[in-house]
């Protein structure tokens, strides 16, 4: 039972033509191709127009009325049966947007259910079975089996009697004038969701509600039943596929560890039939196509969990990204800045095609470290709208499009190449001993390949048949269990995704998320590394790493956000208490992920800088975030990943200005094409002096550390927090 518009209701009972299936139109289409067979003549716009929400008896009486009574409209009418029923065996029902996401929540509130159609039952009940629906519900009544057809109220009676409900007590969904006066007259709750034609006024004024579409309908409904809340980690995701498809572009360690994971449990009641997935990697497109599925890994509670339904499209495919910007209800955005910068032509061009096809609203998820990053992610597509359409149509692009700020609640890590390649071998070999002598399926190629390809070619064929892959699952990215994604209101699409938590504020949650763990985190990172650790979990069991942390957030930057913000001070404190608690766990998170990039992490106004800012600004002391800025110098002079271009530049600054700090930090030139936002030698003197005077530090105690004591022995290990005091 719910409380709808005030009034209980125990069962609900639908018309199927034209509202739980978009039918009316493919029977529009099936009557006059029957009728040009078989009359010569189509029928007419107002006969099908007419004929809505009749019986069969009437829609004859009205076709002859208008053709003649020679019109033989029972032969047309089997024909059209039959070429309907061809076009769904061979594309299936075309369901109404919505529709399984009302059934659910109905079903899962205890109501019974009914179908009321007017079809036949040898064709309504294929109808059902095709489109997977009729396991909502309890009873079917078809027009076959009452003696009397719409608007008569002979088969909402009977539908209720059925089900053991009075007729007040129901919700009776239509889409037709016939159909809404026969549920009027049946004394139900008449539901108009409105299809091909409009009641006329008076009719729809008998309505007891009136939507002019499912998700209208969805949308008072979503009211009235319990909204499940955020989902354990461990809960399974919903049984039942929606028709959505969403999209993740950039499918790295958030979009492919946690926007998934937000998108499959969706609201709790169905989930997404698709999640398409950009990435530039052809190794992970590769596996995640062969395997069919992947898993997430969540080292604390012991747990793996597996998504699903992810289609795999290459970054660099225009084509496929556009058709995942026109296909998708909501697209997780994650990437770097740099890449959005060259990636928002092709979002522009998804944009308008979306609008061009489709003309409905989207909903962009912008995960960015950075306040302000869905206006940043706007305002670079807003400029490529431009150049490619008017700016009167790019203004209407833009008022469907939400871009909508967020703040990720977790800590994910992608595993290593080298580590999915071992993953692959152990699988390839368990999955060869399953097989028990069957043929090998995988030709042998004709030149050598890449290793990978090779043992992903011995799963491709069995992807989507063999029961032993489903033992095989494959894990590619290693989280904490936090749950909610925090989201700025503004889309109706987000209130009702169970895992996220929209907030009217997000720049206050999102500054000191940013704050308390974007800075610290590379800090942290930079001073494992420098002492010879992989993850920073191994660096968090070191006395010095530990205690450059706890300082950093419990005496540097978590009482500056609270002198700032005292009425969020019990947030603070729990990212804060969060923040260190996942650091000493984060044995899968290396440090050179979390460190990378450094001279994006010491712009003025981002991260460590503005940290000490804040806390100089309330009268705190700064020696541990002052220490770390100078480490991320030391980082970048040590760093041998080529990859990392940041810190390649950072050595060239410093090599070319003859081993200056101050000339690495300072540096005002070109940057992602634009100055360098770095400090400056005059206004920010006292913190530049504070940085080198840690840095040579730094260096003198690395050169004249032995070996052993630079990769972390247990002497090292063992030290207590004073020689941190010392160092900041």
């Amino acid at each position: 039972m719910i409380f709808f518009q005030g009034k209980r209701i125990f069962s609900a009972i639908f018309d199927m033509d034209g509202t739980l299936f978009d039918t009316e139109r493919l029977r529009f289409r099936t009557l006059k191709q029957a009728s040009m067979e078989i009359f010569g003549k189509a029928l007419s716009e107002q006969t099908l127009i007419g004929s809505l929400g009749l019986s069969a008896k009437k829609a004859e009486a009205l076709a002859k009325a208008h053709e003649g009574e020679d019109f033989p409209y029972a032969q047309i009418r089997q024909r059209a049966d039959q070429l309907e029923l061809e076009y769904v065996r061979n594309h299936g029902v075309p369901i109404k947007a919505g529709l399984l996401e009302v059934l659910e929540r109905l079903r899962k509130s205890g109501l019974t259910m009914a179908v009321a159609t007017s079809s036949r039952r040898a064709i309504a009940e294929e109808y059902l079975i095709n489109a997977n629906v009729l396991k909502y519900f309890d009873v079917t009544v078809c027009g076959d089996e009452v003696s009397q057809g719409k608007p008569h109220p002979e088969i909402f009676l009977r539908a209720a009697s059925a089900l053991n409900t009075e007729p007040s007590k129901c919700l009776m969904v239509e889409d037709s004038e016939n159909g809404l006066l026969s549920a009027i007259r049946a004394e139900g709750q008449g539901i108009l969701i409105e299809d091909i034609k409009p009641p006329a006024a008076e009719v729809k004024a008998g309505a007891f509600k009136a939507y002019l579409s499912m998700h209208e309908f969805l949308a008072d409904l979503s009211e009235c039943v319990p909204h499940l809340g955020t989902p354990a980690v461990n809960e399974p995701f919903p049984a039942s596929l929606n028709q959505f498809r969403v999209g993740i572009h950039g499918f790295g360690a958030i979009g492919g560890g946690y926007l998934t994971q937000v998108f499959s449990h969706w609201d709790g009641y169905t989930r997404p039939c698709e999640i398409i997935a950009a990435t530039r990697s052809r190794m992970l497109r590769e596996t995640v196509s062969a395997f069919g599925s992947y898993s997430v890994r969540y080292g604390a509670t012991s747990f793996d969990q597996t998504i699903e339904n992810v289609r795999m499209i290459d970054m660099d495919d225009d084509d496929a990204l556009i058709e995942m910007y026109t296909a998708a209800e909501i697209i997780g955005l994650s990437l770097p800045e740099q890449a959005i910068r060259k990636q928002a032509k092709v979002i522009a061009k998804g944009l308008l095609r979306r609008f061009e096809r489709r003309g409905r609203a989207l909903t962009i998820l912008t995960v960015l470290n950075k306040i302000g990053g869905a206006a940043f992610v706007r305002l670079h597509v807003q400029a490529e709208l431009e150049l490619l359409c008017p700016q009167a149509i790019s203004q209407q692009i833009l008022e469907k499009t939400h871009f909508a700020e967020t703040v990720v609640s977790r800590i994910v890590s992608k595993i290593s190449n080298d580590a999915l390649l071992r993953q692959l071998r152990i699988k390839s070999q368990m999955f060869q001993n399953s097989l028990e002598g069957e043929p090998e399926h995988a030709s042998k190629p004709s030149a050598p390949v890449p290793e990978y390809e090779r043992l992903i070619g011995r799963f491709r064929p069995f992807a989507q048949s063999s029961s032993a892959m489903s033992q095989l699952h494959l894990i590619l990215f290693n989280s904490e269990p936090d749950m909610p994604l925090y989201v700025e209101r503004g889309s109706d699409l987000l209130e009702r995704l169970r895992q996220v938590k929209t907030v009217t504020d997000i720049a206050q949650i999102q500054l000191i998320k940013n704050r308390l763990w974007n800075g610290p985190h590379a800090i942290i990172a930079w001073y494992a590394s420098l002492l010879g650790y992989d993850w920073v979990g191994q660096g968090m069991g070191d006395a010095r790493v530990a205690a450059l942390a706890e300082r950093l957030i419990n005496q540097e930057v978590a009482p500056a956000l609270s002198a700032e913000n005292p009425q969020m001070t019990e947030v603070i404190d729990g990212f804060a208490a969060t923040f260190l608690e996942r650091c000493k766990t984060s044995f899968k998170d290396p440090c050179t992920r979390v460190g990378r990039d450094p001279l994006r992490k010491l712009q003025r106004h981002e991260r460590i800088f503005s940290s000490i800012d804040l806390a100089r600004k309330h009268g705190i002391q700064t020696p541990a975030l002052a220490f770390g800025a100078a480490l991320a110098v030391h980082y970048a002079l040590a760093c041998a990943d080529g990859k990392d271009l940041e810190a390649q530049r950072m050595k060239r600054l410093y090599k070319d200005s003859e081993s200056s700090v101050e000339a690495v930090l300072t540096y005002s030139g070109d940057y992602n094409g634009k100055p360098y936002p770095g400090l400056d030698s005059t206004a920010d003197a006292a913190v530049l002096g504070a940085v080198c005077a840690h840095f040579r530090q730094l260096r003198l105690n690395v050169n004249e550390a032995p070996a052993a004591h630079r990769r972390g022995s247990s002497q090292m290990r063992a030290e207590n927090t004073e020689q941190i005091a010392r160092h900041c």
